[in-house]
Order: structure tokens, then C-alpha cells, then sequence
């Protein structure tokens, strides 16, 4: 049993009003809690949103945090995007007041399993398949967490047999307290978020406050091949492990091309490595950590196997946008991290035309520097760290400064040669010129698909010359 939460009368602050903290201050007032929620923001960016709080009976404090405020809450429910030492919420903890991310008031209400899935990469593909395959196996599922939809907002819906699977960021671990998933999935381990957390060592430690709580019945899925992992193993839930490179003890590998579960010294075949459509090693390894949670959670063998080969990956990760004159044009805007864009460009074996920048978020770009030699024409650098990753990549890749990514586009289509990829594949978050990394994959859509039109009138008959766009 979950501990659950009594709301009723209770003072909750909630800091942060982006989706989560809406979700939680009308959440919370539907339950009874007296709500309060303050932002940085001014009313007059937040209109809409004060409108409808308001309308719920929640009081708004905008424009800058009164400290007042958060030392008179019995509870205090903070967003992803709020830095977890801010003073105020320090000078709370202080007196005793609890600060919870979204997560753990979410945890306490919802019903049936909860499959919770971080790392550093390949969040949102894995966990969007893992939701795939189960609604293939016909197990009622829903999908959450930091992938788009506030967990709370999945609370009524839920029941004893639903099974929810949620994406869980560093940042939402941060401030849980007893938060439990009954299935654990840690996919890697690299630097990120230092922009935000003070060393590579705290990061860490916030992904792996995942299995912090659970129990010896609850299952831990973590990456064989990653030291990073294997030298933070958890002690109490059950270990099972995906590995591409071995045989695993227990839990998914690859063998002759096929993917196997292996659990109480049985072998089960579960998926075929030439039916995965995504691009790149680093989707075979989401494959193999989708396939143990699903097979976990009750998907059959057949159904492992039919949601695999249905599913064509997911919108801004390594998403094939069109075909202009011989030229591939690839949308990863997800890649908002070094090792995000390694692994974009390892996907690749022709040469590439690579799209690099955005917000810095502290990690070196050093590790760019072979791949980019061997791979990669021209690096069209955008956004506020331009200058940074041209200081660092040094001489190993012709450098353009295109500053947007309409000009980046622009120079793209001029640059490439027939056979040719252009690749979006930022290694920076988006919010020096984008509301999110998907504002930025659409922009970078729309302009490349302007272009396949252009291409298109230019050339109607198909063919070289001409423009190939995906069907919907």
C-alpha cells in the first residue's frame, strides 16, 4: 500500500506554473488543499494561466518569490524547472516544511503499477515504447512524467490494473521523499544538467534516488554496459540487467541478432534485431531495457515482439524529416547533450552536415572532436555557445557561424552534396532561442520542409533532383 496524502485543509505552496505546477495547483484544490502558487514570471506572461487558477481558488503571488509565503506552507510542491537549493525552499526545509517534487504527491494517489524510466539519454523513446508494447499486449497503460503529461493529471484515470509508464527526470528525483516505482529503469550515465547540479557525482546521485525506496519484490532494470551504473548498483530491489555487448545473468540480451529475456535460467525470444526500425546502437539498447520492463509488467513474448516491430520511434529523435536533391535531413533536437550527439552522429556511416548549438549546459565538447573528424563536412554552430564549441572542437571540422536556424538551414542546403545527411543534433538544451527542444525541432521541420516544397516545384518529376517528404 502506498502512504497516500491528505490535501483537505492543508496549505500547499506550489513554486514553478509551467504544465506541472498547473497540474498540481488545480490537482491539489480539487482535493481540498488551500493553494498557493507563486513564479517569477509576471501576470502579464501568464494571463491565461492566472485566469483559470484563480478560477480554481488558488492565490497567485507573480513577478518574484515572497519568502513569507513558503515558511506559511505545510507543503511545498516544486517544478522540474525550479532549482531544488533555492534559498527560499532551503530557509523551508530549515523549519521542518516538506519539499516535494510533482512526482511524489503523484505517486501517492495513483493506482495499479508504475514503470518509472530515467537516465542521461533515450528517455522519451524508450519510455514512449515501452507503452507501445504494452498497449499491444492489451494491458490498459497510460504515459506520463516528464515526457509531457504531469503525472497527477493521470491520477483519476488510473486503476489497480493500470499500468503506468513515466518518464523521470534528475530534476524531479531531486525532491522525493518515498516515491517507489514496482519497475526501475536506469538506461545510462553521462555527464549532464551541470549547468544545474554542482558535479557529475550529484547528478548521479539524483538518478539514482529512482531505487532509493524500493523494495526486494520491486525491480531495478539497469545498463550492463555502462561502468557508470554498474558501480552504483542499488541493494535492495531485484536486479535485472540489458546488455548488447553479453549475455546477462538475468534480464535482455542480444545473440545472433535476436533479442532474448533471461529470467530463472530460461531463455524467452522476444524480439528480432532486424525489425527495429530506429536508427543507431544506442536505440538497440532502449529496444532491450523496453523489452525486460515490458516483459515484467505481463506482455507476452508475441506481443514484446509485434510492439517492437510497430514502432516507428519517436518525433525529434533522429526523425527522418525529408529528402532534397540527394540530401537526408534528420531532426534530433533531443540531443540536448554531448552524448546525446555522439550517439546521433555513430547512427550515420555517410558524411554528415552537422548543426551544433544552443544554451551551454557546462559538459565539454571535446568529445565531439574525433567523431566530427571522421564523419562530419562542416559543423554549422547556432545559439549562445557558438563560440564556446568552436574554441573547443578547434581545427578537426570546418566551422561555420550560422547564429539561427533558419541561416543554419540555409547553409546546410548550400553545403551538401548528393548522398550527404544533414543532421540536427544540437548538444545544447534550447532556451537561448526556443521555448523546448521540440519549438526547435518543429523549427527546424518547418524550415527543411519549405525547402522539399521548393525543391518539389522546382523539380516535379521525382528523382534526384527532386524532394522526398515521409508519409503520415
Amino acid at each position: 500500500m502506498r502512504p497516500g496524502f491528505d490535501l483537505a485543509g492543508k496549505r500547499l505552496l506550489v513554486v514553478g506554473l509551467a504544465r506541472t505546477g498547473i497540474a498540481t495547483s488545480l490537482f491539489a484544490a480539487g482535493y481540498g488543499a488551500t493553494v498557493a502558487a507563486t513564479d517569477e514570471k509576471p501576470e502579464a506572461e501568464l494571463a491565461e494561466t492566472a485566469a483559470r487558477l484563480r478560477a480554481a481558488g488558488v492565490t497567485l503571488a507573480l513577478g518574484a518569490h515572497d519568502p513569507a509565503l513558503f515558511l506559511d506552507a505545510d507543503l511545498i510542491v516544486v517544478s522540474p524547472g525550479v532549482p531544488a537549493r533555492l534559498p527560499a525552499l532551503e530557509q523551508a526545509r530549515a523549519r521542518g516544511i516538506p519539499v516535494w517534487s510533482e512526482i511524489e504527491l503523484a505517486w501517492r494517489f495513483l493506482r495499479g503499477k508504475l514503470i518509472a524510466i530515467t537516465g542521461s539519454n533515450g528517455k522519451t523513446t524508450t519510455t514512449s515504447l515501452v507503452a507501445h508494447i504494452l498497449q499491444t499486449a492489451s494491458i490498459p497503460t497510460q504515459v506520463g512524467g516528464n515526457i509531457g503529461t504531469p503525472l497527477l493529471s493521470l491520477v483519476e484515470a488510473s486503476m489497480d490494473t493500470t499500468v503506468t509508464v513515466a518518464e523521470i527526470s534528475s530534476f524531479q528525483l531531486e525532491t522525493i521523499e518515498k516515491f517507489r516505482p514496482e519497475i526501475g529503469v536506469l538506461l545510462n550515465l553521462t555527464p549532464d544538467h551541470l549547468d544545474r547540479h554542482a558535479s557529475f557525482e550529484e547528478y548521479a546521485a539524483a538518478k539514482m534516488r529512482m531505487f532509493e525506496n524500493q523494495l526486494e519484490r520491486d525491480a531495478a532494470i539497469l545498463n550492463a554496459d555502462d561502468p557508470e551504473i554498474t558501480k552504483r548498483m542499488p541493494a535492495k530491489p531485484h536486479i535485472f540487467w540489458f546488455s548488447r555487448q553479453k549475455r546477462v545473468a538475468t534480464g535482455a540480451f542480444v545473440r545472433d541478432s535476436q533479442i532474448f529475456f533471461r529470467h530463472e535460467g530460461m531463455e524467452t525470444l522476444v524480439a528480432r534485431r532486424e525489425e527495429i526500425s530506429m536508427r543507431g546502437e544506442h536505440n538497440l539498447e532502449n529496444v532491450l531495457a523496453a523489452c525486460a520492463a515490458a516483459y515484467l509488467a505481463g506482455a507476452t513474448p508475441d506481443a514484446i515482439a509485434a510492439g517492437v516491430k510497430s514502432f516507428r520511434g519517436v518525433e525529434h529523435r533522429l526523425e527522418f524529416v525529408a529528402e532534397i536533391n540527394g540530401v537526408q535531413f534528420y531532426n534530433d533536437s533531443k540531443a540536448t547533450n554531448v552524448d546525446a550527439t555522439l550517439k546521433a552522429l555513430e547512427a550515420f556511416s555517410g558524411r554528415l552536415i552537422v548543426i551544433l548549438g544552443g544554451k551551454d549546459k557546462g559538459s565539454p565538447y571535446t568529445p565531439l572532436i574525433e567523431p566530427l573528424r571522421q564523419r562530419a563536412r562542416v559543423a554549422l554552430l547556432i545559439g549562445a555557445a557558438a563560440a564556446k564549441i568552436a574554441s573547443q572542437l578547434g581545427d578537426s571540422v570546418p566551422i561555420e557561424y550560422a547564429r539561427t536556424m533558419e541561416h543554419a538551414v540555409e547553409l546546410a542546403v548550400e553545403r551538401a552534396h548528393p548522398g550527404d545527411t544533414v543532421l540536427l543534433a544540437p548538444a545544447c538544451s534550447s532556451f537561448d532561442q526556443f521555448e523546448n527542444y521540440e519549438h526547435r525541432g518543429r523549427v527546424f521541420k518547418e524550415l527543411v520542409l519549405s525547402r522539399a516544397a521548393q525543391a518539389q516545384q522546382t523539380h516535379p518529376a521525382a528523382g534526384a533532383a527532386g524532394a522526398v517528404v515521409p508519409k503520415n
